[in-house]
C-alpha cells in the first residue's frame, strides 16, 4: 500500500510551501500512523539548508507510535526553472522500529537512533538532522466559519448575481466577477463562528499529530537546479 501527498513546487528563494489533508476516506483514517496530514517545506535562513515537515497520525496522543512497518519518503526532485524538466530527484527515507529508534537515509548522509529529544540526530558531517515525536497540530482551519461561508454563498447566490454552479455544486472560479463575489463572502465569514460575530476557533486546538522534521543540506537536494520540487509517500510493503 502505497499513500502519497501532492507535489508542491518550492523556489528556494521563496517563503514556506505547505499542504494540508485532514479528513480521508475510511481505507486512510483506518490506518493513521501512514496518513499524511500536513507537508511543510522551506529554506533556512542562511540559504544553505532545506527543511522538511511531515506529519501523520491525526488526533495523535502520547501513546502514538510511527510504524515500524511504513517507510516515510520525501521525494524530491530539482530542475534549472519553474516548468523546465527535472533534472535530478532525491528520494529520504526514514523508517522506525518497534522501541520508535528512527533511520534515515539523504543521499549518502545516515542517522539513526532516538530522534524525540530537543536536538534530534545529525549526520557525521552535518547535512542532515532529524527530529520525530509528538507535536502540537501547526494547522489552523476554522470549520465553523468554513461552515458558514458554504451556506452563506448557497443563501446569497442569487442576490449576489452568481451564476447557477455545476452538477458538482462547484461555481467557474475562473470567472472573476464569480471569484471575487465568493472572495468577499469567504473572507467576512471564515472570520467568525456560526453566529457571524464570534471569534474565529481553530477546529485543530489543542490536537496533536506525529511529526518528521529534517533538515537536509541545499546541495544533497538541488543537483538539477536551483527549483526543488517536495512531495511525500508513506509506503508498506
Amino acid at each position: 500500500m502505497k499513500r502519497t501527498f501532492p507535489a508542491l513546487l518550492l523556489l528556494l528563494t521563496a517563503p514556506i510551501a505547505l499542504a494540508a489533508d485532514h479528513t480521508d476516506g475510511p481505507a486512510a483514517s483506518a490506518d493513521p500512523t501512514a496518513d499524511i496530514t500536513d507537508l511543510f517545506a522551506w529554506t533556512s535562513a542562511d540559504g544553505k539548508s532545506l527543511n522538511l515537515v511531515m506529519d501523520v497520525f491525526p488526533a495523535a496522543t502520547t501513546a502514538s507510535k510511527f510504524s515500524n512497518t511504513v517507510q516515510y519518503v520525501f521525494h524530491t526532485s530539482s530542475r534549472a526553472s519553474f516548468g523546465a524538466a527535472a533534472g535530478a530527484s532525491e528520494d529520504i527515507i526514514c523508517t522506525f522500529d518497534a522501541a520508535q529508534k528512527v533511520s534515515c537515509w539523504a543521499g549518502s548522509e545516515y542517522v539513526n537512533g532516538d530522534a524525540n529529544t530537543a536536538n534530534g540526530l545529525v549526520s557525521g558531517d552535518g547535512k542532515l538532522r532529524v527530529f520525530a515525536g509528538l507535536r502540537d497540530d501547526p494547522f489552523f482551519f476554522n470549520l465553523d466559519g468554513f461552515k458558514h461561508a458554504v451556506a452563506d454563498v448557497k443563501a446569497t447566490a442569487a442576490a449576489n448575481g452568481l451564476p447557477t454552479p455545476d452538477a458538482a455544486g462547484c461555481y467557474n472560479l475562473g470567472n472573476p466577477g464569480t471569484s471575487g463575489t465568493i472572495a468577499s463572502v469567504i473572507v467576512k465569514d471564515l472570520t467568525h463562528a456560526t453566529n457571524g460575530t464570534s471569534p474565529a476557533v481553530d477546529h485543530f486546538a489543542g490536537l496533536n499529530v506525529l511529526a518528521i522534521v529534517l533538515q537536509v543540506d541545499l546541495s544533497i537536494v538541488n543537483k538539477g537546479g536551483p527549483v526543488v520540487g517536495v512531495w511525500a509517500s508513506t509506503n508498506r510493503p
